[in-house]
């Protein structure tokens, strides 16, 4: 019997996600369905792909041979599509995009907006979450990141560099001491990450600096931002968010900058897809823009 394509497709999203209603919901199908489709595979193939245990449902050795097949045949799959599609048409389909949550709040709207604006047709998911997205997994077709990953088979593309300063409110700065230098800092609330929770180096803003006690903290970035607001003390708040914040003066300018960097990462099997090229060209495009835009009037 020959394998169906459901059925892979079906047995991919299961490995992904490692459990039946995971994968129903990647397949946007009903466990019930995803189940009876792996069965068939199984039959179909002679062979048993998952156990079942208390973390969900694992790949057997036979599972883990047939996965890199499955994945190329998923490729050639998008491939026809995107083939079909054609390369000069606009843009079609569902793409997932993985974020931090300040990029996400401060610059992908924007920039998201524009190109569905562009290309009614496409469907953009913006997942904003304060952690690293993996993509063999598929838990998202490309994700933005702070820094560049280490290891896996992806492909990396820089966006774009942005700034940060400290910031405070209005309210906060009238209502306390003159903050003449970074030593002064120890006389004020600080607000920040919370230390166990970064999720990348690159957002340790605080080691080896003033910020010995963050008396604020939160895992995101949005979070902090309106903590400041509310004038709940000085903290690291990115140049592009501040038009967002009128309340909001810099500290210190010329004794704290940081400067960071967006990246794009994909999973290398998808170097050939048009489509997800072609928005990240666009999306490139877009965030260089919106930052320089931002920051000029911060």
């Amino acid at each position: 019997m020959t394998p169906h394509w459901d059925d892979m497709k079906s047995f991919l999203a299961v490995a992904r996600a490692e459990t039946l209603s995971g994968a129903a919901a990647l397949l946007k199908a009903d466990p019930a369905t995803v189940g009876r489709r792996v069965a068939r595979l199984e039959e179909a193939l002679g062979e048993v792909l998952f156990t079942k245990s208390p973390q969900g449902y694992l790949l057997t050795a036979q599972g883990q041979k047939l996965l890199p097949h499955a994945v190329r045949l998923e490729q050639t799959m998008r491939d026809v599509r995107d083939a079909m599609d054609g390369q000069g048409s606009a843009l079609t389909g569902q793409i997932r995009l993985g974020a931090p949550d300040g990029c996400a709040n401060f610059l992908l709207p924007q920039v998201c907006a524009a190109i569905t604006a562009q290309n009614p047709d496409l469907d953009i998911q913006i997942v904003a979450l304060p952690r690293i997205f993996n993509l063999s997994k598929r838990e998202a077709d490309m994700a933005i990141t702070v820094s560049q990953p280490a290891a896996g088979r992806l492909v990396v593309q820089k966006l774009v560099d942005y700034k940060l300063h400290l910031a405070a409110a209005d309210s906060y700065l009238d209502s306390h001491p003159p903050i003449a230098d970074m030593e002064a800092l120890h006389a004020h609330r600080i607000v920040g990450y919370i230390p166990d929770m970064i999720f990348d180096k690159e957002l340790d803003y605080m080691s080896g600096s003033a910020f010995a006690r963050v008396a604020l903290a939160s895992n995101s970035a949005s979070v902090q931002l309106n903590l400041l607001r509310q004038g709940g003390g000085v903290g690291v708040v990115h140049d592009f968010a501040l038009p967002a914040a009128p309340n909001l003066r810099r500290v210190l300018p010329e004794s704290f900058s940081l400067k960071r960097s967006f990246y794009l990462i994909r999973h290398e099997d998808d170097r050939r897809v048009g489509r997800l090229t072609r928005f990240a060209e666009a999306l490139s495009e877009g965030l260089r823009a919106e930052v320089a835009r931002l920051e000029a009037l911060s």
